[in-house]
Order: structure tokens, then sequence, then C-alpha cells
């Protein structure tokens, strides 16, 4: 899969299809849920287009552009995000956007070919890829973009499709930031996560059980560790140093914001079979701490936590 550098300025101008407010939901404008396609996909109408977009204010948007006619391979890769949208539970809403039915969208949006996929942050959309690409490839690729905007501050979430305000149809299918959480965004978007680590960490401490705190809080932490972290001399001790635990987190850290998930969670596995007593202990709970940072209803997250338990029963 060919992924484009992700970066945050706009590179598509889609100022000519603003409309005005979409209707009351339920209306001809309303976005609606893709069939079969999950809480977090819709299929994009011309009179919806500009309400998905206006979605991306607070949690990514993706678009996708696919052809049943021209390119039925494309609808499969449509199909495989909706699964991923779900999967992430509201990391980023998908539109789906078929250019047989909806020529002037693509126009407009220049769709060089199908299919295409688009990310859209704060109502600025950035070209992703433009190949279909296996299931795995996208969780990684998507997986990369998320903990990027993270870093940027951007960690909202989209509701389940259907439960928005009733009086609010411009938000439908977007999550407002919960204010409790705005100290510690806004000291991410402004570059000051020691400060981000602190308000999640105030958080955690008032309510041991806020999952999104905790979250937040190991996402956090993750950034404020590998702070300046040169990535070539980090590998490189690690190859050096195969059971140096210190080490081998700081590459794991760094694989998980590079979107190399899996790969994190396999290294520290493995350094949890090769260790014992305290060394051991520490590879086990910063590999929690990662587990947290992805989030415990993540299929890698599922999957890294049986292999744990392989690996010290």
């Amino acid at each position: 899969m060919t992924q484009q550098p992700f970066s945050r300025p706009g590179a598509i101008d889609l100022s000519a299809l603003k409309r005005p407010a979409a209707p009351a939901p339920g209306g001809a404008g309303a976005p609606a849920a893709a069939a079969g396609a999950g809480a977090y996909a819709v299929e994009v109408t011309e009179e919806s287009f500009q309400t998905v977009l206006e979605a991306s204010v607070d949690a990514l948007v993706l678009l996708v552009f696919y052809s049943p006619s021209r390119m039925p391979e494309s609808v499969g890769l449509a199909d495989d995000l909706a699964t991923v949208a779900g999967e992430m539970e509201g990391r980023f809403l998908l539109g789906r956007v078929d250019v047989d039915a909806l020529p002037q969208i693509a126009q407009a949006v220049q769709v060089p070919s199908v299919p295409y996929v688009v990310a859209v942050v704060q109502g600025r959309p950035m070209p992703l890829f433009q190949d279909v690409a296996p299931l795995a490839e996208l969780r990684t690729a998507l997986g990369q973009v998320l903990q990027q905007l993270a870093g940027q501050g951007m960690t909202g979430r989209h509701r389940p499709l259907g439960q928005a305000d009733a009086g609010a149809p411009d938000d439908e299918g977007v999550e407002q930031v919960d204010p409790r959480y705005a100290p510690a965004q806004d000291a991410l978007a402004a570059g000051d996560i020691d400060a981000a680590v602190a308000e999640y960490r105030k958080l955690v401490d008032a309510n041991p059980a806020d999952a999104e705190a905790a979250g937040g809080l190991a996402m956090a932490t993750v950034l404020q560790r590998t702070q300046g972290v040169d990535l070539n001399a980090a590998r490189a001790a690690a190859a050096e140093h195969r059971d140096d635990v210190d080490a081998q987190t700081l590459v794991a850290d760094l694989d998980l914001l590079g979107g190399h998930v899996e790969d994190a969670f396999l290294r520290l596995v493995e350094l949890v079979r090769r260790t014992s007593g305290a060394e051991r202990d520490q590879a086990r709970t910063h590999l929690l701490g990662l587990f947290a940072a992805v989030g415990n209803d993540d299929p890698r997250v599922v999957k890294g936590r049986q292999s744990l338990a392989s690996a010290l029963f």
C-alpha cells in the first residue's frame, strides 16, 4: 500500500461543495449509516457531504472513494475501512463516496483513480493512499495516522451514528470533547507533553475507573518517554543489548508511535519470555501500559494479552 506522508496542511479545496445546514435528523440530508457497515460509517450523499466534513472538527474523518462498476475491489476496501472504524470505536468516522453516483464530488476532490482514501482533519483534507490493501495493513496505516494526530492533541472520538442529540443535526455522529479532558488535550496541542501527563494523571487519580483518562495518560506518557530520542541510536542499542529492559521498552514505544503496534507488543512479549524477577515485571508492566495506550478493545491488544499470558505461564 502506497501511503502519502501525513501532515496537517490541507491539500484539496472543497469549498465549492459547501452547502446550507443539513435538514433535521432522518431527512434527506442527514448522514445515514452504510448498510452493514457498523456505527461509524456513513454513505455520503451530495446533501450530507458538508455535514460529514464538519464532523472532522474534533475527530478524524476518512473519505473513501469507490466505484462498484469500474473497480469492484474498491467496494471491498470501503467495507474493510468500515470494519476498522468499528474496531477503533469512533476514533475516526468513515464517509463512503460512490463516485458512480456522485461524480460531482469526485470531480471537486480531483479523485485521480479509485479507490482513493482521504483524511479530513478539522475540515482540511489530505490524501492518504489509493490502493486496495489487506485489512492488517489498513489497521497499521490508520493506527499510525491516529498516533500522529494524538501527538498533535487531536484525541476526540465520534459517537455511534444515531446517538447524537436530536437538536444538533450538524453534529450528528460526532462526540463533543468532554471538558474534563480539555486541559490535557490543550497541553498536547501546545506541545507541552509534561503538562498533558500531569493533567491526565489528575483525572486518573480522581477516578481510576476512567478508561478514557487512563488511555490518554498512557499515550501521553509514551510521548513523554520518547521526546528527543534518536530512533536509529535507540534501535542500535536494543539490537546490541537484547535483554536490556530500558533499551527494549524504548524501541517498543517508538514502534507504537510509528504505527507498528504488533511489533511493539511482540518485542515486549519476547522480552518477558527471556527475563525473570524484577526485569520481567518491569517489561510486563510496560507492556500493560502500551495496551492501555492503544485501547483494551483493540483486537491487537486482545491478541497481545493472550501472548503475554502464554509468556508468563
